[in-house]
Protein backbone atom coordinates (compact mmCIF):
# COMPACT_ATOMS: atom_id res chain seq x y z
CA UNK A 1 0.00 0.00 0.00
CA UNK A 2 1.29 3.39 -0.62
CA UNK A 3 1.47 6.78 1.60
CA UNK A 4 -1.41 8.39 -1.01
CA UNK A 5 -5.17 8.92 0.96
CA UNK A 6 -7.72 7.49 -0.26
CA UNK A 7 -11.01 8.57 -2.01
CA UNK A 8 -12.93 6.95 1.36
CA UNK A 9 -10.77 8.77 3.05
CA UNK A 10 -11.54 12.12 1.60
CA UNK A 11 -15.42 11.31 1.55
CA UNK A 12 -15.18 10.44 5.37
CA UNK A 13 -13.17 13.88 6.38
CA UNK A 14 -15.86 15.58 3.97
CA UNK A 15 -18.37 14.05 5.22
CA UNK A 16 -17.03 14.90 9.22
CA UNK A 17 -16.82 19.16 8.19
CA UNK A 18 -20.41 18.57 6.30
CA UNK A 19 -21.61 17.34 9.68
CA UNK A 20 -19.89 19.93 11.70
CA UNK A 21 -21.62 22.61 9.90
CA UNK A 22 -24.76 20.84 10.19
CA UNK A 23 -24.29 20.94 14.18
CA UNK A 24 -23.22 24.56 13.95
CA UNK A 25 -26.39 25.60 11.85
CA UNK A 26 -28.83 23.52 14.37
CA UNK A 27 -27.15 25.22 17.51
CA UNK A 28 -28.04 28.72 15.84
CA UNK A 29 -31.24 27.95 15.24
CA UNK A 30 -31.73 26.75 18.76
CA UNK A 31 -30.13 29.49 20.32
CA UNK A 32 -32.60 32.37 17.92
CA UNK A 33 -35.35 29.91 18.91
CA UNK A 34 -34.87 30.51 22.70
CA UNK A 35 -34.08 33.70 22.09
CA UNK A 36 -37.20 34.53 20.21
CA UNK A 37 -39.25 32.69 23.24
CA UNK A 38 -37.63 34.41 26.00
CA UNK A 39 -38.51 37.91 23.91
CA UNK A 40 -41.47 36.66 23.69
CA UNK A 41 -42.08 35.66 27.19
CA UNK A 42 -40.71 39.34 28.75
CA UNK A 43 -42.85 41.40 26.12
CA UNK A 44 -46.29 38.97 27.26
CA UNK A 45 -45.38 39.64 30.81
CA UNK A 46 -43.99 43.23 31.08
CA UNK A 47 -45.81 46.24 32.86
CA UNK A 48 -44.94 49.72 32.47
CA UNK A 49 -42.28 51.11 34.38
CA UNK A 50 -43.69 52.69 38.01
CA UNK A 51 -41.74 55.74 36.60
CA UNK A 52 -43.53 55.95 33.44
CA UNK A 53 -44.99 59.22 33.26
CA UNK A 54 -41.36 61.02 33.86
CA UNK A 55 -40.15 58.58 31.40
CA UNK A 56 -42.61 59.62 28.63
CA UNK A 57 -42.17 63.32 29.37
CA UNK A 58 -38.43 62.95 29.05
CA UNK A 59 -38.79 60.72 25.84
CA UNK A 60 -41.62 63.86 24.33
CA UNK A 61 -39.66 66.60 25.52
CA UNK A 62 -36.78 65.02 23.93
CA UNK A 63 -38.73 64.65 20.28
CA UNK A 64 -39.72 68.24 20.48
CA UNK A 65 -36.11 69.71 21.05
CA UNK A 66 -35.42 67.79 18.29
CA UNK A 67 -38.49 69.46 16.43
CA UNK A 68 -40.37 66.41 15.86
CA UNK A 69 -44.36 66.18 16.49
CA UNK A 70 -44.33 62.19 16.10
CA UNK A 71 -42.08 59.39 17.38
CA UNK A 72 -42.05 55.76 17.02
CA UNK A 73 -42.27 54.05 20.80
CA UNK A 74 -41.40 50.75 20.56
CA UNK A 75 -41.95 47.63 18.00
CA UNK A 76 -42.93 44.27 18.30
CA UNK A 77 -44.04 41.24 15.76
CA UNK A 78 -47.05 40.95 14.72
CA UNK A 79 -47.23 37.76 15.49
CA UNK A 80 -47.77 39.12 18.62
CA UNK A 81 -51.29 40.18 17.89
CA UNK A 82 -53.91 37.61 17.82
CA UNK A 83 -54.91 37.94 14.45
CA UNK A 84 -51.05 38.12 13.33
CA UNK A 85 -50.72 42.02 12.40
CA UNK A 86 -54.63 41.23 9.95
CA UNK A 87 -56.44 44.23 11.48
CA UNK A 88 -53.54 46.68 12.14
CA UNK A 89 -52.32 46.21 8.33
CA UNK A 90 -56.37 46.23 7.34
CA UNK A 91 -56.71 49.79 9.53
CA UNK A 92 -59.70 48.29 10.95
CA UNK A 93 -60.85 49.91 13.59
CA UNK A 94 -61.02 46.89 15.99
CA UNK A 95 -57.56 46.62 16.14
CA UNK A 96 -57.23 47.38 19.78
CA UNK A 97 -58.72 44.56 20.70
CA UNK A 98 -56.03 41.91 19.00
CA UNK A 99 -53.02 43.58 21.18
CA UNK A 100 -51.77 41.58 23.50
CA UNK A 101 -49.03 41.44 26.57
CA UNK A 102 -46.85 44.76 26.54
CA UNK A 103 -48.85 46.10 23.41
CA UNK A 104 -52.00 46.19 25.20
CA UNK A 105 -50.63 47.35 28.80
CA UNK A 106 -48.98 50.39 26.14
CA UNK A 107 -52.41 50.75 24.56
CA UNK A 108 -54.39 51.07 28.12
CA UNK A 109 -51.65 53.53 29.07
CA UNK A 110 -52.34 55.49 25.91
CA UNK A 111 -56.75 55.72 26.27
CA UNK A 112 -56.15 56.71 30.36
CA UNK A 113 -53.30 59.16 29.96
CA UNK A 114 -51.95 60.22 26.75
CA UNK A 115 -55.77 60.22 24.71
CA UNK A 116 -57.34 62.41 27.52
CA UNK A 117 -54.14 64.94 27.20
CA UNK A 118 -54.09 65.36 23.73
CA UNK A 119 -51.82 63.08 21.97
CA UNK A 120 -52.89 60.25 19.22
CA UNK A 121 -51.20 56.81 18.91
CA UNK A 122 -51.51 54.83 15.90
CA UNK A 123 -49.82 51.04 15.41
CA UNK A 124 -48.50 50.42 11.35
CA UNK A 125 -46.88 47.19 10.31
CA UNK A 126 -43.69 48.64 9.38
CA UNK A 127 -41.53 45.89 7.48
CA UNK A 128 -42.86 42.94 5.06
CA UNK A 129 -40.02 40.62 5.25
CA UNK A 130 -41.19 37.68 2.51
CA UNK A 131 -43.97 39.46 1.81
CA UNK A 132 -45.99 38.79 4.86
CA UNK A 133 -46.79 41.60 8.26
CA UNK A 134 -43.22 41.68 10.23
CA UNK A 135 -43.15 44.28 13.02
CA UNK A 136 -45.91 46.72 14.21
CA UNK A 137 -44.44 49.99 14.85
CA UNK A 138 -46.61 52.05 17.64
CA UNK A 139 -46.40 55.96 17.45
CA UNK A 140 -47.64 58.87 19.91
CA UNK A 141 -48.27 62.52 17.86
CA UNK A 142 -48.87 65.39 19.73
Amino acid sequence: MSDVISPDQLKQISDQIEMEKAKQLLEKQRKLEEEQRNFRDVFMNRKPAPDADERFNEWVRKAAEDGERERMAFSFPSTFCTDGGRAINNFDPSWPETLTGFAKQAYEYFETKLKPNGYKMRMQIINYPGGVPGDVGVFISW
